[in-house]
């Protein structure tokens, strides 16, 4: 006789039932720590990912630039000007070489900052030469024009174009109407008195537009023996003082005292007949 008794198969069912029971909760746990892990790992990473975003914002340039200009070769030594600009205007000059040595130390420290005062105040190279110190003006203003003339190559008068990061460009200024020129200044020869010296007579002549010494010429000056290479020395620096200064106010030159002293009162003269 087979033993299936009734209770037997109900027992072996309600162990079965009891085994999957206990086997589903033993396999629950196992998934979901596994899920936390991986939500509480995802939130680190997004929050070092924000942390790495760049700052950004770079500093604004300033618009200034330094131009410097050629070295110009004078009587006394090099000359030579650097300019910084900002938007095309002047801000500041110095004189990076100037005559020195004897005489020469003390008439740059007068006459440089005077020099570099007189560029940031005219704008441009038209600036007056400083008085007893010649060949140091003469060769200023053309170091400075040149410098200038280097800018205006190299960019012109905005010296900041760029620097707005706004798409939108900037309000041009308005277009000036041209200026109507003025009429040219008439040219005039005015022949000074005949001064006399030592050695012989000393008369100046000279060719101004208006009231400004173009051109400045010995008609007389002393001659014979040794006066012959004294004048030709003393003479083309005198003429060339005369038109730097624009006025009477030179030095003489040395070695040649007697002819300069006749051609400063000579030049004197000419410049009161045409009323300067």
């Amino acid at each position: 006789m087979k033993k299936s008794h009734p209770i037997r198969r109900t027992m072996l069912a309600a162990a079965a039932t009891v085994s999957g029971i206990v086997l589903l909760l033993s396999l629950k746990p196992a998934g979901d720590p596994a899920a936390a892990s991986a939500q509480g790992g995802a939130a680190p990473q997004q929050t070092a990912a924000g942390q790495e975003s760049p700052q950004g914002g770079s500093a604004q340039q300033t618009g200034t630039r330094t131009v410097t200009g050629d070295v110009v070769k004078t009587e006394y030594g090099p000359v030579q000007v650097r300019l910084s600009l900002s938007d095309g205007r002047i801000v500041k000059a110095d004189a990076l070489q100037a005559p020195q040595g004897g005489t020469s130390d003390q008439k740059t420290a007068l006459a440089v900052p005077r020099l570099n005062k007189a560029a940031v105040a005219a704008q441009s190279a038209d600036i007056d030469a400083v008085s007893g110190a010649t060949y140091t003006s003469g060769g200023y203003k053309k170091s400075l024009q040149s410098a200038l003339d280097k800018a205006k190559a190299t960019g012109g008068g905005s010296g900041s174009a760029g620097a707005s990061g706004t798409s939108a460009s900037p309000k041009a200024p308005a277009a000036k109407a041209p200026a109507a020129k003025a009429p040219a200044a008439q040219t005039r020869v005015i022949t000074g008195d005949v001064a006399r010296t030592e050695y012989g007579p000393v008369q100046v002549r000279l060719v101004l537009a208006g009231t400004k010494i173009t051109k400045a010429e010995t008609v007389q000056a002393p001659g014979g023996g040794r006066s012959t290479q004294v004048t030709a020395d003393a003479v083309p620096k005198l003429n060339q003082e005369a038109v730097a200064a624009g006025s009477a106010d030179i030095d003489a030159v040395s070695g040649a005292t007697y002819t300069s002293g006749g051609y400063k009162k000579s030049l004197q003269s000419a410049l009161d007949k045409a009323g300067g």
